[in-house]
């Protein structure tokens, strides 16, 4: 799983760099403005795919006697920092857009800045689909935070596409810094959604309720053996799912039992919920209950 995660960060930094070379060149030949609104917010994304490559290799470190319960929220500071980068990735867009309608400007060469920038999309979009698609099997947050960071730089390059089209069409090069500041807006939007949910895991937020809902269900299906659960408690680090729950067993259930069914349901919730660890405190139940669907040697005595 960290070597798949990786190796998809290395191939994230190799296209990245090889977008900005590309958009850098374009922006000077054409002097678009929005071109180069696109490039510095690559730039941003090369800064924020390394600190993710560097989230990822920290947070696949084993546990050790500092961190006994492991390195997993180092994914989600990486998905802080990236966010953050977004953000100012946002700010520089909309200032230099600002500047162009009140400075003016003209562009040249339209047509390359609109081959350069469909090839663009067609790179970072790609490879964005595909980092996206293995932070969701690996459950990754920081490489989740790379794949958003470079959609929005696919987004950005169609509102810049769009833009240049337009200019093109009506000759009107003040339509480039109104399409600069639409990136802006679309990335900021982008870094919003990125901070939350990395925020998330450094709250300790609970799992989202499918997931509690999948944990609930695993203990009901035993509804014959298990007397009721309470307390429970769910939190995320990085790709790792922490829960905590109180299970009630038949007051007369010995040692191996209760062993054997909390063994039983840590294996049912890690095979529906992976890269979780589960830590359950069994207690007896009372033989006053009057609605328990357990039988029991001692409930049977006091009937």
């Amino acid at each position: 799983m960290l070597a798949t995660k990786e190796n998809t960060t290395k191939l994230s930094i190799f296209a990245v760099s090889l977008l900005i070379l590309m958009k850098v060149a374009a922006s000077i030949v054409t002097g678009s403005i929005a071109i180069r609104a696109d490039a510095v917010h690559s730039a941003i994304d090369l800064f924020g795919v390394i600190i993710g490559y560097i989230g990822i290799r920290i947070a696949g470190k084993p546990p050790d006697e500092r961190h006994p319960f492991g390195h997993g929220k180092a994914e989600n500071i990486a998905g802080v920092v990236i966010a953050g980068l977004i953000f100012i990735a946002a700010g520089a867009i909309a200032y230099e857009a600002v500047k162009r309608l009140i400075v003016g400007g003209t562009i040249e060469l339209v047509t390359i800045g609109i081959y350069v920038t469909a090839a663009a999309i067609a790179i970072n979009g790609i490879v964005s689909w595909y980092a996206l698609r293995v932070a969701r099997s690996t459950d990754s947050l920081a490489l989740e935070a790379i794949a958003r960071d470079m959609f929005a730089d696919v987004l950005s390059s169609c509102a810049v596409l769009v833009g240049l089209i337009l200019v093109r069409l009506t000759g009107l090069s003040i339509l480039d810094p109104i399409v600069a500041l639409l990136v802006a807006i679309i990335i900021a939007r982008t870094a919003y959604l990125t901070m939350k949910k990395s925020f998330g895991g450094l709250m300790d937020t609970k799992l989202p309720e499918f997931e509690e809902g999948v944990i609930r269900s695993c203990i009901l299906e035993h509804s014959g053996e298990v007397v009721a659960f309470h307390e429970l408690r769910t939190r995320k680090a990085g790709s790792q799912r922490y829960i905590d729950l109180h299970l009630v067993m038949p007051k007369n259930a010995s040692v191996e039992e209760a062993h054997r069914m909390c063994d039983h349901l840590e294996q049912d919730i890690e095979n529906r919920l992976h890269y979780t660890s589960i830590t359950i405190h069994v207690e007896p139940c009372t033989i006053e209950c009057e609605q328990c669907s357990v039988s029991c040697i001692l409930r049977k005595r006091s009937l």
